[in-house]
């Protein structure tokens, strides 16, 4: 496939090391009232430090003309749908919290984002997350050797669409294939018709992220030139995983548990590569 980086077995091992440091970060920055983005950034940069592992995000787009990346992390707070810059915010009950972040191991990369609530959510943003969780695993579990890539965006649009209520699916932020570089060949739509683009094959590694709102499907970028928010203001949510496929079945590398319990629960064969 052209364009496209396959890892060797021992390349997707490296990334599952990335991968259970940004389990391990989003384990730890669920967080309770009063505790600032800034603060979470810094719990994450500490547990950058103690694995000696580097940040996918930090000054990420300099080589392309943005302002450099401030953070390791990026956390997207209510209305704001992703790359939110972390700082002095305060986080409040109430508030529903998206936390990106990518680990770098061995030169190899981790990607995942995870929503939470700060307190308890509004049944709505909770039925919000919920979905967009249900349609990553969704997606994750249409991917298989010898489907295409998009299999897996069709999967996603579907498990959304399949809901009474009316929901965004963000068009133009899609998920994308990592390895030795975050963002690499091919793109992964969060919708579409299945059947279409690169086929998925052994050491194809894949960052599977559906972003999906109360209302628009439409991101507006801030002067910040990063953080995008909804163009109505409405609440916003984001779950990412980095998937492989192996001949044994699907390896969910930003899982703590590679996905196994998820994977076995809708019938889908788990393939960890062993040591």
């Amino acid at each position: 496939m052209s364009g496209v980086e396959l890892k060797t077995p021992d390349q997707l091992r490296t990334m599952r090391r990335a991968g259970l440091v940004v389990a391990e970060v989003h384990r730890a920055v669920r967080a309770a009232p009063g505790v600032t983005t800034g603060e979470l950034d810094q719990l994450a940069r500490d547990i950058l430090a103690r694995h000696g592992a580097g940040s996918s995000f930090l000054n990420y787009g300099a080589a392309w003309g943005y302002p450099p990346y401030p953070g390791v992390t990026c956390i997207s707070v209510n209305e704001e749908v992703v790359h939110g810059i972390p700082g002095p915010r305060e986080l409040v009950a109430g508030d529903l919290v998206s936390v990106d972040f990518g680990a770098i191991v061995d030169g190899f990369h981790g990607d995942a984002a995870i929503t939470f609530g700060v307190g308890e959510l509004s049944e709505a943003d909770q039925r919000l997350s919920d979905v967009t969780l249900e349609s990553l695993w969704a997606g994750i579990a249409a991917a298989h050797l010898g489907g295409r890539v998009t299999d897996i965006s069709h999967a996603i649009e579907k498990s959304i669409r399949a809901r009474r209520e009316r929901y965004g699916i963000l068009k133009d932020y899609t998920g994308h294939g990592i390895g030795s570089e975050m963002h690499q060949a091919p793109d992964v739509p969060n919708v579409g018709r299945p059947g279409r683009g690169p086929r998925i094959v052994e050491g194809l590694a894949l960052a599977v992220e559906p972003m999906v709102t109360l209302g628009s499907a439409v991101g507006v970028t801030l002067d910040d030139e990063w953080t995008v928010v909804t163009k109505d203001g409405s609440r916003a949510c984001h779950w990412e995983h980095t998937i492989t496929v192996t001949p044994k079945g699907l390896w969910v590398l930003t899982a703590e548990d590679g996905g196994e319990a998820e994977l076995s629960a809708r019938g889908v064969p788990f393939g960890p590569l062993g040591d």
